[in-house]
């Protein structure tokens, strides 16, 4: 599945699910190689419109799967399926893989009190777990600036091999191109508010919720003020991504 834009940027879901996600990322992370993932969803969908310079580092990603039901439809229109995978479903899952390669985490974003509290719950949760490092940025961060620059060489001082990036879109996603080209060895995933999930500082959606497609709803609610005009936004957009996904249904049923 693929988001074309007019300048030629071009950003691909390429991880049709957890499983195949995971073990791309196990892979890398045993060999040495660098990676960053992207977790896009309609709000990210939305961004990338207007936002060259977000395009340009999403596009740059090694790993893109989709967070958002919406994606997942989209997918299915072009008849480029791929499942869905929330980022925040992943932040366990990626300290699992960290284990098994036996390299040490690093966790980057929200506040110093979520991210110790996250910190001990994936501790007691991942047996082996190593955090050598949690760091949380100013506020407003700059993935470009001075700040940025100070991260990488903490991360590169702790000789954390995998970064979980709390930073939100899309400063999250542009910290991770610039810090996985600078570093040369480490993996970062984007993950959004997964560790505010894991430490109690912001409730995910009921399960039920989530089974009904609804966590959207869920988190607008909790924060209307906020987070309804976004949703309004990225959801105005759907019309015209439902016609490109046909599109490319109709260019692939051509050849």
């Amino acid at each position: 599945m693929q988001f074309h834009f007019p300048d030629g940027v071009n950003v691909r879901v390429n991880s049709t699910d957890e499983k195949s996600l995971l073990a791309e990322v196990g892979r890398r992370l045993k060999t040495g190689q660098p990676f960053a993932i992207a977790t896009i969803n309609v709000d990210h969908l939305q961004r990338l419109g207007e936002d060259p310079v977000f395009r340009r580092a999403y596009a740059a990603h090694d790993l893109i799967c989709a967070d958002g039901n919406p994606i997942v439809w989209l997918s299915k229109i072009a008849k480029k399926p791929v499942a869905l995978v929330p980022g925040s479903d992943l932040v366990v899952p990626l300290m699992h893989e960290a284990v098994a390669a036996n390299v040490p985490v690093a966790l980057v974003g929200a506040n110093d009190d979520s991210l110790a509290k996250a910190a001990d719950r994936l501790r007691a949760l991942v047996p082996g777990l190593r955090i050598v490092l949690c760091h949380a940025p100013g506020f407003p961060f700059d993935p470009e600036g001075d700040e940025g620059a100070e991260i990488i060489e903490k991360l590169r001082a702790s000789g954390a091999r995998l970064c979980l990036l709390a930073l939100g879109a899309p400063r999250q996603e542009r910290f991770a191109i610039r810090a996985r080209d600078a570093l040369g060895n480490v993996g970062f995933a984007s993950i959004g508010a997964g560790l505010d999930f894991l430490s109690g500082h912001q409730q995910r959606a009921p399960k039920l919720m989530r089974q009904v497609k609804m966590e959207w709803l869920w988190r607008m609610l909790s924060n209307p003020k906020r987070l309804a005009a976004r949703y309004a936004k990225g959801f105005g957009i759907l019309p015209g991504h439902v016609i490109r996904a046909a599109r490319q249904r109709s260019d692939q049923s051509g050849r």
